[in-house]
């Protein structure tokens, strides 16, 4: 038999080498500390309190509403906010409230609306007075974009407001001998511009003409999908949790099923990007607990089947009966009921939002500990960071570029304009990309790329030492940016932990094979997959999602201090990849930098001109006569 070669070992670098400069073992320790705040939520998931039911049975007529909404949708089918067909519906909808005696009161702004220009808006609501002035208020949107007939949305909403007037209206102050005054005032808003971002909820909030201590919003009710309870609002809150309860028992006992909500991860990503189409939105934003009751969720139903015939009659009367129930339920204990705070439901108990925003913040202290110890591996092995920084500080200001320019295109009215409210998914102002703009702004972007780029290409093998001195500035930088993001919104951390978890372990795989250190930048990534997947699956947008991001940035709903934390991240990202990809290179020495360009040339010769009047005039002024 013949000898076999001796196989040649390939020994693993030692820990704390340049090939190793990740202590794993450090890594694994600290995540000692996050057992704590572990233990902690566990310890706050709690099962909330539910309202007890009214003691008179419901008394809403299905069919009578049912009639009202196919009467209203075949009435005014197109009834975009301003036109002839949302002033039609709005004197329809105080007729039928004087038939009860309830007198209607008006709001009246003007605004500019997406698609339409600048129009005049009006919000009706009609008031059942109770013992308190304190104020339930029961709304739904009587407007559609003009596309179909929006018979279920928001057709039945405004039906089942006149029949929920109905009983609360008085007929000689009582009704079979019994008194109506109810325990609390009841508002039944119907508003304007739902369909456009929820402007009329907005309007109402920002000028409440009454103390509202709750609100139950009835966006389309008839449709043939299951009950819904919707919760998410325009900041990381959340209603209280007994009101959200009560709702989901009344509408149990109703329809024999449990309405459904966002699954766990549906509900962190909310508080973390906090938005919402629907009208309870600026309530809870506001501190007042408010709900959504829905048949098709967070996206409208397509207008064009939107018609008459696609109501389901036993769907809209048991969510009435179950909204009328909520609304017993609401005056009896309203006040066990009130605020707004965050949390994330779990089947029928909840986790409490301050123990998942402790959770998520002792997830950042491995990473911060890791980064730490891999500057002092740079200190004490002497590796110059100075250069490392300076680029960083170069592709920081390159993405600032990018934020500066992308808010002068919206002065200059190149980007969509409309209040600072998420567009309807259903229009066409979410998915027509302005395609001129975005290349006239990518000529902008690539312009100013090839200005920085000229101190940021590698001229020469870059050392070793060299590459693990950016990746760990890029690093500390990065830590830097989930600072800022648990200081704005805790929950929004989940958007960069991945990338702090993945890309930690850059400097580890440096030396592996091209696939190894792509897939690791690659699932750092994760978090911003995961937001363009719920903005694509929830609003239907699909791969209109990143566009749809945008917009919102445009528009002014993510503002600006978010938008600069994003750009800053990705000032971090681009030299890591850089790194991940073998194109890192330090920002180049005094005698290493290319001769300045045209522009650069120009540039400096105002600036140098400008400081030379500024000294000759000082001079003039201060100088000897």
């Amino acid at each position: 038999m013949l000898p076999t070669p001796a196989r040649a070992t390939r020994r693993r670098p030692r820990r704390g080498s340049l090939e190793r400069p990740v202590d794993g073992r450090l890594y694994r320790s600290a995540f000692l500390v996050v057992s704590l705040p572990l233990l902690i939520l566990a310890f706050s998931i709690t099962r909330p309190a539910t309202l007890p039911a009214p003691l008179l049975p419901p008394h809403f007529d299905g069919p009578a509403t049912h009639a009202l909404a196919v009467e209203f949708a075949g009435k005014f089918s197109a009834r975009p906010p301003g036109s002839a067909g949302d002033l039609g519906a709005a004197a329809w909808f105080r007729e039928q409230f004087a038939a009860y005696g309830l007198p209607v009161s008006s709001g009246t702004w003007r605004q500019d609306v997406p698609g339409l220009g600048r129009i005049r808006l009006q919000n009706l609501w009609a008031v059942a007075a109770g013992r308190s002035s304190d104020a339930i208020v029961v709304l739904a949107h009587r407007d559609n974009t003009g596309v179909g007939t929006g018979a279920n949305d928001d057709a039945t909403g405004t039906a089942a407001l006149i029949e929920l007037a109905r009983s609360y209206a008085e007929a000689g102050g009582t009704r079979s001998g019994q008194p109506v005054r109810a325990a609390h005032s009841v508002v039944f808003l119907s508003t304007d511009a739902g369909s456009y971002g929820g402007l009329g909820a907005v309007r109402f909030v920002q000028h409440l003409p009454f103390h509202v201590v709750a609100a139950i919003n009835l966006a389309a009710i008839g449709g043939r999908g299951p009950p819904r309870i919707l919760i998410t609002g325009d900041r990381p809150r959340s209603p209280a949790a007994s009101l959200v309860e009560t709702a989901a028992h009344r509408i149990v006992e109703q329809t024999g099923s449990r309405p459904r909500r966002s699954s766990l991860a549906g509900q962190l990503l909310d508080l973390a990007f906090p938005i919402t189409f629907r009208e309870q939105g600026p309530f809870v934003a506001h501190g007042i607990p408010a709900i959504t009751l829905t048949t098709t969720g967070e996206r409208s139903p397509d207008a064009f089947n939107d018609r008459p015939p696609g109501l389901d009659e036993t769907r809209l009367a048991a969510l009435g009966r179950a909204t009328q129930q909520l609304l017993g339920s609401l005056d009896q204990g309203v006040e066990l009921t009130q605020g707004t705070t965050s949390f994330v439901w779990a089947g029928g108990r909840i986790i409490r939002g301050w123990a998942i925003e402790l959770f998520l913040a002792a997830l950042l202290i491995p990473y911060v500990v890791c980064v730490v110890d891999l500057f002092a591996h740079c200190r004490r092995r002497r590796i110059v960071l100075a250069p490392a920084a300076r680029a960083l500080v170069s592709r920081l200001w390159f993405w600032l570029f990018l934020g500066l320019a992308f808010y002068a295109f919206r002065a200059l009215g190149a980007w969509p304009g409309g209040p600072a409210r998420p567009p309807n998914p259903a229009s066409p102002e979410a998915g027509d990309w302005p395609v001129t703009a975005l290349l006239l702004f990518s000529a902008v972007a690539l312009a100013g790329w090839l200005v920085g780029r000229q101190r940021l290409v590698p001229r020469r093998p870059v050392a070793p030492d060299a590459q693990l001195a950016g990746e760990a500035v890029a690093l500390l930088g990065l830590g830097v940016v989930a600072l800022l993001v648990l200081a704005t919104n805790p929950f929004a951390v989940v958007f960069v932990l991945p990338a702090l978890h993945a890309w930690l372990w850059l400097p580890q795989v440096r030396l592996g094979r091209g696939p190894a250190r792509a897939i690791v930048f690659v699932a750092g990534l994760a978090g911003i997959a995961a937001l363009m997947l719920e903005l694509g699956v929830r609003f239907g947008l699909g791969l209109d999602a990143p566009w749809y991001a945008v917009r919102l940035a445009a528009v002014g709903y993510v503002g600006p201090t978010a938008v600069a934390i994003a750009l800053a991240a990705g000032a971090c990202a681009a030299q890591l990849g850089a790194a991940a990809a073998g194109r890192y290179a330090p920002y180049p020495a005094r005698d290493e930098r290319p001769a300045r360009g045209p522009l650069r040339e120009l540039v400096r010769a105002v600036v140098l001109t400008t400081r030379a009047r500024r000294r000759e005039q000082q001079r003039r002024a201060f100088g000897p006569p």
